[in-house]
């Protein structure tokens, strides 16, 4: 093979081949074994390493590896985005932070996130965005805002949440939760002062804008969304007590002996009976012994504390009853 041109400057990230080919490249220079395609019309250096595998907690946490996945293929794709096209639906909810649930491919397996779908949204007349590896909305503009977030143009936190109202009723809750997330002063609590993404009025004023996919579903999570839920978790374990009929426990709420002395914030308690539930997720390893230490000042002082793992919130009956349990002792 002949010597590789170099691109024009500007081009060593992504881009579109309508535009370099505007600036003098070539055809047989876009088809170079330097570059992938990895849309219709665009290109970007092909890297040999998945940048998920440098980072442990994307490497370990599905959903978390699934989240970056939909983002870094959205930034491959603004490259060709239509000025009048802008990121929705799960999409959107990725860009800001927000959890979904896993897609799986078609043997039933967890997907690696290479060939999850993009949501593109236009508004108005502007021509249907049309592609591979593209779902394609229409909305009216009356009823979506745009913002900027990462270099990338996406629908509001408000609108992003409206649209994901076929996501079943418990992630609906959980994708509230993260956007209305209140960053309160507190031991434990990181960001204070942080605004949220959106609060539960501009979630029930954007529902009420006008006709929208899901809306029963809707309205009935607004109603269970809180402000203080700090990971999806947390949500559906709240939810499944709630759902079940107990009391709705307060939220990650800081603990004090009797001496004033701080024990610990918890995921969810109920202060009065002196029940305390925690979720151990996935990636606790790192904390485990903090977490040990923790929970045994809590029962030391007199705290029945319930811990939640993985395999127990697939057993919601279990801990529904362990909790039911606690409370009546």
């Amino acid at each position: 093979m002949g010597r590789r041109h170099m691109l024009p400057t500007g081009f060593d990230g992504n881009f579109s081949v309508g535009v370099a080919r505007l600036h003098g490249v070539s055809r047989r220079r876009l088809r170079g074994s330097d570059l992938q395609a990895p849309f219709h019309g665009v290109r970007a250096p092909r890297e040999a390493d998945d940048p998920n595998e440098a980072d442990t907690t994307a490497a370990g946490d599905p959903f978390e590896r699934q989240r970056r996945s939909r983002v870094a293929r959205a930034e491959l794709y603004a490259a060709r985005l239509h000025t009048g096209h802008f990121f929705s639906h799960h999409t959107a909810a990725s860009i800001w932070g927000a959890p979904l649930p896993l897609e799986f491919d078609e043997k039933g397996e967890i997907s690696d996130g290479a060939g999850l779908a993009l949501h593109v949204s236009a508004s108005g007349a502007i021509p249907f965005p049309r592609a591979r590896g593209i779902v394609g909305h229409r909305t009216l503009a009356s009823l979506t805002s745009i913002r900027m977030h990462g270099g990338l143009r996406v629908t509001s936190p408000a609108a992003t949440w409206i649209a994901l109202g076929t996501l079943p009723l418990i992630d609906l809750i959980a994708t509230g939760d993260h956007f209305c997330r209140q960053w309160r002063p507190g031991f434990g609590r990181p960001d204070e002062g942080r605004l949220p993404l959106a609060t539960v009025a501009e979630l029930r004023a954007t529902l009420e804008a006008g006709r929208r996919r899901g809306a029963e579903r809707l309205r009935t999570a607004l109603e269970y969304v809180r402000e203080d839920s700090w990971s999806p978790r947390e949500t559906r374990v709240r939810c499944i007590l709630v759902f079940a009929g107990l009391p709705e426990p307060q939220l990650n709420l800081d603990v004090f002996d009797d001496r004033g002395r701080f024990l610990a914030c918890v995921d969810m308690a109920y202060p009065e009976e002196r029940v305390a539930i925690e979720y151990l997720g996935m990636l606790h390893d790192h904390r485990w012994a903090q977490d040990v230490e923790r929970i045994a000042a809590l029962r030391a002082a007199g705290w029945v504390v319930i811990e939640v793992t993985s395999p127990l919130l697939h057993r919601p009956e279990e801990l529904v009853r362990r909790v039911t349990a606690a409370l009546r002792r």
